[in-house]
């Protein structure tokens, strides 16, 4: 009979086209080198992939495209059937459509039926979120195998013909912050080749009397003509809050297991930019752990993010070890994380 616990057997994801250095951003926005020197040292992000072309604004990758090929990457890797698929469950800020959800489509496309299915709304905790999901089904004995998924497209919230010299701060931080990807990963109730053991997880919304730290629009008709930005960010709001949250959710995780900061071996932390990410690693000071980034080739890639730094996670954890991750949800603040620990241990 399987166990009580649940594993992540296998990780993958999906990233469209070729990485988009700052330079291409400031030549298609009409920025300066200056501009570009700036997103080097404060921002701290190299390149993102796009799921458009910057040229044209033309969409060319939609967020079920790219979560159907990381669930393919992973069921494969997981060496998992479509058939075996008990619960599909989807975080992401930015379907492709209000209706039908992204992730029913998903699953139509990776041959997968007769299951439940869960879209979740959220900034980059949704990930978190919809791990967590698929734990409580496995837990309860109501599935036994699970495909979580996770991703955004953020690019077609842009307007490539903006001169972005004028653009106020809130604005202009969102087109080189963000990159588009989607991730996977197959949870499961019994271990496999290469799997890693969740040993905690959760997320807490603490919004309670804060603004929002990012604001995403959704226009129909009645309002697609508004002046209001599709996309805001309250940087200096996240650049103070986001690191300390990041601490709290560190010391719950470790006091919660027992575990000493010298029983970490890897460390998965928010993904908002090369630089923030940089601070907030130091601010852990965890002497003997890894981290595990992938911001300053992908960008923040919102939901997909926890899915790039579980894949690369799960290579290192499969002799054994102990890793924990972080993910900070800025839009109504939702604090989440997770301890995994190697199978192989």
């Amino acid at each position: 009979m399987p166990g009580r616990d649940v594993h992540i057997l296998s990780a993958a994801s999906s990233l469209p086209g070729s990485p988009v250095g700052n330079a291409a951003l400031a030549r298609r926005f009409g920025m300066d080198a200056l501009w570009e020197q700036w997103v080097d040292v404060f921002i701290g992000t190299r390149s993102r992939h796009l799921a458009l072309d910057l040229e044209s604004g033309k969409v060319t990758t939609s967020l079920a495209d790219l979560a159907a090929d990381a669930g393919g990457k992973a069921l494969a890797a997981a060496g998992a059937a479509p058939g075996e698929v008990d619960a599909v469950v989807l975080g992401t800020a930015t379907p492709d459509r209000l209706m039908p959800a992204t992730v029913n489509i998903v699953a139509d496309r990776l041959g997968i039926d007769q299951v439940r299915s869960f879209q979740l709304q959220s900034g980059c905790s949704g990930a978190v979120q919809a791990l967590d999901v698929a734990r409580q089904l496995l837990l309860a004995g109501e599935a036994r195998t699970v495909l979580v998924l996770g991703g955004d497209v953020i690019a077609r919230f842009y307007d490539v013909t903006r001169d972005l010299r004028s653009a106020a701060p809130a604005e202009l931080v969102n087109y080189v912050l963000f990159g588009d990807a989607a991730g996977a990963a197959v949870v499961a109730n019994r271990p496999g080749p290469g799997s890693a053991t969740v040993r905690a997880l959760f997320t807490r919304l603490v919004g309670l009397g804060r603004a929002p730290g990012a604001v995403l629009e959704w226009f129909g008709p009645a309002d697609r003509d508004s002046d209001r930005p599709a996309a805001t960010e309250d940087y200096k709001a996240i650049e103070q809050h986001v690191p300390v949250m990041t601490e709290e959710v560190l010391r719950e995780l470790l006091d919660g297991l027992g575990w000493k900061d010298g029983d970490v071996d890897l460390v998965l932390p928010p993904q908002l930019s090369g630089r923030m990410t940089r601070l907030i690693t130091d601010r852990l000071a965890l002497p003997e752990a890894r981290e595990i980034s992938c911001v300053d080739e992908a960008g923040n890639c919102g939901n997909a993010i926890v899915f790039l730094q579980l894949e690369r996670a799960l290579a290192e954890l499969a002799a054994g070890g102990r890793a924990v991750g972080v993910s900070i949800e800025s839009s109504k603040w939702i604090k989440a994380g997770f301890a995994l620990e190697g199978d192989g241990r």
